[in-house]
C-alpha cells in the first residue's frame, strides 16, 4: 500500500523547519498558494529564511505575512508584484532579492529537482542578467551593497541559428510548501486550472515537501493519467478543512456592469425575426 503521508495539521508539518532554512513556495500572485502551511510557519518562529517563489503575495497574505513579520532574508523571485512592503524592505536594505527571468525561475526549480545541476538558456544574454551588476542588496541610505555576478556565456548554434547563451544553475532547496486541489495518502497530487502554477516544479525541488489538499482520497482513487506531480516528489500532506479550502483571496477584483456584460448589439440580418 504504500506510506501514508498525511500529518495532523500545518503546524505538526512544518514544525522541524529551522531559522535559516531554505523554501521553495508555490503559487502565482494569490493563486495556488499554500497558504495554511505560510501561516503555521509564521506562528512557529522560524525567521533568517530564505524563500523561492515567484513572487511574494501581497501584504497580507500569503507570503507577505512573513516578509511583514521579517522572517525572510532573502528571496528569489521573478518580480515584486503588488507587494509594498516586498518593496520597502528591498529598497530599505531589509531584504535580498534576486531577481530571475519567471521562465529560467521555474526551469530551475524544475533542473534542481530532475537532478540536472545546470543548463543553458539564451534568456537574459546580452543584458544585465548575464553581464552582472543587478542590485541584490541595497544599504539603508541607497546606495548598492550587493551585485549579481556575471554568469558564463557561450555561444550556441541550434537549428542553424547561431546565438549566445547563460548558464543558469538549478536550484534544490530544504523545504517546499505547495498547495494542490486533490491529493491522496501517497502523496499524488492533482492541481486544479491556473493554480498550477509553480506548485510542480516547486515540490520537485524541495528535499521534503509539504503539501496542503483541498480535497484528501484514499490512494487509487485519483486516475494515474491525471496525477499532476507523483507521490515520490511529496513527503508530507496535510487535509485542509472546509473553511480553509474555501479561504480565497483575489488579488485584483475587477467588475463590469449589467450592460458590459451583455456585450455589444449585433443588427439584426435582414428578415431576421425580431
Amino acid at each position: 500500500m504504500g506510506v501514508d503521508k498525511t500529518c495532523p495539521g500545518a503546524a505538526e508539518a512544518v514544525a522541524d523547519i529551522p531559522s535559516g532554512a531554505s523554501l521553495a513556495v508555490g503559487g502565482f500572485g494569490l493563486c495556488g498558494i499554500p497558504a495554511v502551511l505560510i501561516r503555521a510557519l509564521l506562528a512557529s518562529g522560524a525567521d533568517d529564511l530564505t524563500v523561492v517563489s515567484n513572487n511574494a503575495g501581497i501584504d497580507d497574505v500569503g507570503l507577505g505575512v512573513l516578509l511583514r513579520a521579517h522572517r525572510l532574508r532573502r528571496i528569489v523571485a521573478s518580480y515584486v508584484g503588488e507587494n509594498k512592503e516586498f518593496e520597502r524592505q528591498y529598497l530599505s536594505g531589509e531584504l535580498e532579492v534576486e531577481l530571475t527571468p519567471q521562465g529560467t525561475l521555474a526551469e530551475r526549480l524544475r533542473a534542481g529537482g530532475s537532478g540536472i545541476p545546470a543548463f543553458w538558456t539564451r534568456a537574459g544574454a546580452g543584458t544585465l542578467v548575464a553581464e552582472g551588476g543587478i542590485p541584490w542588496r541595497y544599504a539603508a541610505d541607497g546606495s548598492v551593497l550587493v551585485t549579481s555576478p556575471a554568469k558564463q556565456q557561450q555561444r550556441f548554434d541550434v537549428l542553424g541559428e547561431p546565438a549566445d547563451y547563460v548558464l543558469e544553475y538549478g536550484i534544490v532547496t530544504d523545504f517546499a510548501l505547495v498547495r494542490a486541489a486533490v491529493g491522496d495518502r501517497h502523496g499524488n497530487l492533482v492541481f486544479h486550472a491556473s493554480a498550477r502554477n509553480f506548485n510542480p516544479v516547486a515540490a520537485m525541488a524541495g528535499r521534503v515537501t509539504i503539501a496542503e489538499v483541498e480535497t484528501l482520497v484514499e490512494p487509487g482513487e485519483i486516475d494515474p493519467d491525471a496525477v499532476h506531480l507523483p507521490g515520490v516528489f511529496v513527503h508530507r500532506v496535510v487535509e485542509l478543512s472546509p473553511d480553509e479550502a474555501r479561504d480565497k483571496r483575489i488579488e485584483k477584483l475587477t467588475t463590469r456592469g449589467a450592460a458590459a456584460d451583455a456585450g455589444p448589439a449585433v443588427p439584426a440580418e435582414p428578415g431576421a425575426a425580431r
